[in-house]
């Protein structure tokens, strides 16, 4: 589909006020849904955790959300509702900077009516700078080089361009080329072979408002099949919507050259949260569809090729036990002691955590990085004004201190970027304590830990002189990739030789749900007769993804 000249004319005459706002706002986030997969796939490293397009769709979801019932015309009221809505659903890093984005661009617009070339120009601006200040060591390469370049570009082209139309095609051209440069800003991006998946959400965003104006379509994806082990259905688990009853998942070989376009507007008519993933020749299709349609992506995928394997899931069911296994005895908090509220991923540690005095827990890690609203709902209703937040997740880390920010109680946040840094944190809890000496003690703490962790790869890529194969065991330390490794065991003992786990005291092994507890009692006891002077203990984690946390102190 083309260019509709008369439809751009058309926007080109009318004045772009509070409801063409919100239509463009729409059409952002429909585009970056359409295309939130290929954002997803844009992980530096090889580990499960490729979120950026999700945490950037809720985003802007919940700025969404905010506005689609109002009908102001004024277009800094609505400018100021989306900024509130993003604001409070901010989820991840790339979730957050986006919400200062907005929030930036409403301060550009927030006293006139309607939008001309002056007040966007000036709006990209003010979306620059608040970003930037909103980050506290800015990194280039990243969404913020991408709305610098917009911004940049966009004030180049203010005395030679006709109107607001004209500066949302120079934004996103300018975002489009700033993208394609990342990786030779952030060394990283080039070593891996992506450009930055937060600019690339951006770019998406503005190409969606300017699809919009063109009356392109916002349906069709720009094409991206991940690889089979990089398949992420937690995403999908993370909100059930109305009619989203089953998940079906269906692995097969196609008869002829699968036309991926035909095979995703069809799955389109079916239901919702598709993903398809491929390997070797054969394919992996996951949906969401209501009960009377159960069926139907099977007997379609019959059609088109060679099913494999199926599997159907109740929906509804699985999150009745997720609500369930989330019921804890958290301690309680008196009136001026210290609250602390934990970011945990798995049930096990969360029983943990609450054994070890937290007041609340906001369930989230990898792949489900929970919204700045989340987190301060965790505290808000808690009977003290005292209150420490624990991420446990470096991308956490911005909603925990954009919920501080939102609050009129005193906040702290302690920067764990892992889980065994929260536990560790956790020690130095002083209930009665004073609030920034606590926060103080439980900051120190964080270096008397080392984390590991063992996963499976997503794709083949070579880093940090660690060559790894999709679907390998993989292991971090302090979040580096530093083992490639063919079993669960041999991830474990180099990941331990790497850490020099021969010069501390205490090894803890919290293995994942897809790990059983036989299995890492095994692997306890080999772990316990090479490093026979240490102390090592297996506890059930319950995170998804990853077989092993592993806390070395």
């Amino acid at each position: 589909m083309g260019v509709d000249l008369a439809r751009v004319e058309k926007f080109r005459r009318m004045p772009i006020d509070g409801q063409s706002l919100k239509r463009l706002i729409d059409a952002g986030l429909t585009w970056l849904r359409t295309n939130q997969q290929t954002v997803n796939a844009l992980n530096v490293f090889p580990v499960p955790d490729g979120d950026t397009g999700t945490n950037m769709v809720l985003t802007l979801q919940a700025a969404w959300n905010e506005v689609k019932d109002s009908g102001t015309r004024n277009l800094g009221e609505m400018a100021a509702m989306v900024s509130k809505g993003a604001l409070m659903g901010a989820r991840g890093n790339s979730g957050v900077i986006t919400s200062q984005i907005l929030r930036g661009f409403s301060r550009g617009v927030h006293e006139k009516a309607t939008l001309d070339k002056e007040a966007l120009v000036k709006a990209f601006g003010e979306a620059r700078d608040t970003a930037y200040k909103g980050v506290v060591r800015p990194v280039e390469g990243t969404i913020l080089t991408v709305i610098k370049e917009v911004a940049i570009a966009t004030e180049a082209a203010l005395g030679s361009a006709k109107d607001a139309i004209e500066i949302l095609e120079v934004a996103v051209k300018a975002a489009d080329e700033a993208v394609k440069r990342t990786p030779e800003l952030l060394p990283v991006l080039k070593q891996a072979g992506v450009v930055d998946s937060g600019g690339k959400g951006l770019f998406f965003i503005l190409e969606g408002m300017l699809r919009h104006v063109y009356g392109e379509s916002l349906e069709t994806p720009t094409m991206s099949v991940q690889s089979l082990s990089a398949m992420n259905f937690q995403d999908a688990m993370e909100e059930v919507e109305e009619g989203q009853d089953y998940e079906i998942v269906v692995d097969f070989v196609p008869t002829g050259e699968l036309d991926l376009i035909s095979f995703y507007n069809r799955l389109e008519e079916m239901g919702t949260s598709i993903q398809v993933g491929e390997g070797e020749g054969m394919y992996r299709m996951h949906i969401h569809v209501p009960l009377e349609n159960r069926y139907e992506p099977i007997d379609y995928i019959m059609g088109i090729g060679t099913v494999t394997k199926v599997a159907i899931e109740n929906l509804l069911a699985q999150m009745d036990d997720i609500q369930k296994s989330a019921e804890l005895q958290f301690t309680t908090v008196e009136p001026g002691q210290i609250a602390v509220v934990v970011v945990s991923p798995g049930t096990g540690l969360s029983r943990i955590f609450a054994s070890l005095g937290v007041a609340a827990i906001v369930p989230g890690g990898q792949t489900m990085n929970p919204s700045t609203q989340d987190i301060l709902s965790s505290f808000e209703n808690l009977p003290t004004d005292k209150v420490i937040i624990l991420p446990n997740n470096k991308n956490i880390i911005l909603a925990a201190n954009q919920a501080k920010e939102v609050t009129v109680k005193q906040v702290a946040v302690v920067p764990t970027r892992t889980v065994p840094q929260g536990l560790a944190a956790m020690l130095s809890l002083i209930p009665d304590g004073e609030l920034d000496s606590v926060a103080e003690k439980m900051t120190k703490a964080l270096s008397a830990v080392k984390t590991g962790e063992v996963t499976i790869a997503t794709r083949t890529v070579e880093i940090d002189g660690v060559s790894v194969k999709d679907g390998q065991v993989i292991a971090l330390l302090d979040g580096k990739l530093v083992v490639s490794a063919e079993s669960v065991e041999q991830g474990v003992m180099e990941l331990l030789e790497k850490a020099e786990a021969d010069q501390h005291e205490l090894v803890t092994l919290f293995y994942g749900e897809g790990m059983t507890h036989a299995e890492a009692n095994r692997i306890k006891d080999v772990v316990g007769k090479k490093y026979s002077h240490l102390e090592v203990e297996v506890q059930e984690g319950g995170q998804p993804h990853y077989q092993f946390v592993i806390s070395i102190e």
